[in-house]
């Protein structure tokens, strides 16, 4: 057999051809499953912080749960998925009506420049602290027919390492919110108004 014989043999051999598209169609087929399910279990997080957080938020609602037993409930159902190995954040607002969830306290007496708090401005003082506030509301859950705001974070590290290869986080993060109003088993402060 000749030397050039052999070299068309060789080209002409087809065994491990298999062996070699599985090499090169392998790397990106993985790296494809693993993002799918990473991307599938972010939905999954964000939606049962969701559902954790508006269950606990009805039952606060309804004066079933304080502040602490909210905090405590959230944390314990989130360490379920989380693994104790991410952290979870609540944040808990009352507003005095929906119209003033995530505004300033109302300026009730306005002076040039109108439209923004400036000595001589009367407003409602919604949390009770004396203070003109940018952010308004009140921490905690309120009382009586006050709207609360709630908002869970998750933050935990990610199911596969391939976060670092496609420029990701090496931690992801689910938020969740609700607004929800408290049952009128009494009645509503109404806020104070005060003059500087």
């Amino acid at each position: 057999m000749t030397i050039s014989h052999r070299i068309r043999s060789i080209f002409r051999c087809v065994r491990g051809a298999t062996l070699m598209e599985f090499g090169l169609v392998a790397p990106p087929l993985l790296l494809t499953i693993m993002g799918i399910a990473d991307l599938g279990y972010q939905s999954y997080l964000r939606a049962v912080t969701a559902g954790v957080l508006d269950k606990a938020a009805r039952a606060a609602s309804v004066g079933t749960l304080n502040s602490t037993q909210i905090d405590s409930y959230i944390q314990t159902q989130m360490e379920v998925i989380n693994a104790k190995n991410g952290t979870t954040s609540v944040t808990k607002k009352s507003y005095y009506d929906f119209s003033r969830v995530g505004q300033p306290e109302k300026i009730t007496s306005d002076t040039a420049p109108l439209g923004t708090y400036n000595s001589g401005d009367c407003y409602e003082d919604a949390n009770g602290n004396g203070v003109f506030d940018a952010s308004g509301g009140s921490e905690g859950l309120g009382g009586a027919d006050d709207i609360v705001y709630y908002q869970v974070t998750v933050s935990m590290p990610r199911l596969f390492p391939l976060a670092k290869m496609l420029g990701w986080s090496a931690t992801q993060t689910a938020t969740a919110s609700t607004v929800i109003r408290n049952q009128p088993w009494a009645n509503q402060a109404t806020p104070t108004v005060r003059c500087s």
